[in-house]
């Protein structure tokens, strides 16, 4: 797999780099933890700019995630607590449970969208209820932008610095998503078996 990002990146450059980070945090294809430290080890290389790595992952990254962003505008807090009075056991949600996620999301939104940012998994995942509970474009972007800016610093540095060993970040970190995507099954089927109407 790192030998055909390599490749891509090698005919692709900048451009290729921003569109696979796009594409990866819209429907993840390729994670993230193969195509920066691949990106990394071609500026280790001397293909790429390491500054240019860095800068084209994190545009590519915001950009992913400012589509998610407006499709929780789309879906409003209004339309989701209509769902959660419908077809509250499979949301895991009770309206009232709207509003408060909308309170705490209020309250810590800034922190939740910058280290959501860091998490596998999450890190797509986070910009839905920042869309959905209204929180400002400048600000989601300003937050947004500065964990996908250290996101991407760290797995870029990682494969410059690692050079043909740049293949075990994605070995490291893939298990910390598998991790996380399976607490998350976990919970939500838990919420799903345990729920209660009121």
């Amino acid at each position: 797999m790192f030998d055909r990002i390599l490749e891509f990146l090698g005919e692709a450059g900048y451009l290729g780099i921003a569109l696979l980070m796009f594409l990866e945090n819209v429907f993840p294809p390729i994670p993230s933890e193969l195509i920066v430290p691949s990106a990394g080890y071609s500026a280790g290389q001397g293909r790429l700019n390491l500054a240019g790595v860095i800068a084209a992952a994190t545009l590519g990254s915001v950009t992913g995630a400012l589509f998610w962003y407006f499709v929780g505008k789309w879906i409003g807090d209004d339309r989701l607590k209509a769902w959660a009075a419908r077809h509250g056991r499979w949301l895991t949600l009770r309206p009232r449970d709207v509003e408060r996620v909308d309170r705490w999301f209020d309250a810590h939104s800034g922190s939740a969208v910058f280290f959501g940012r860091l998490v596998p998994a999450v890190r797509t995942l986070i910009s839905v209820p920042a869309g959905i509970f209204g929180m400002g474009l400048g600000r989601f972007l300003l937050f947004s932008t500065l964990g996908s800016a250290l996101w991407t610093t760290l797995l870029a540095v990682a494969g410059y610095q690692l050079q043909g060993q740049h293949a075990l970040v994605g070995e490291w970190l893939n298990p910390v998503a598998t991790l996380v995507i399976g607490a998350m099954v976990v919970w939500y089927v838990w919420r799903v078996a345990s729920w209660r109407a009121e």
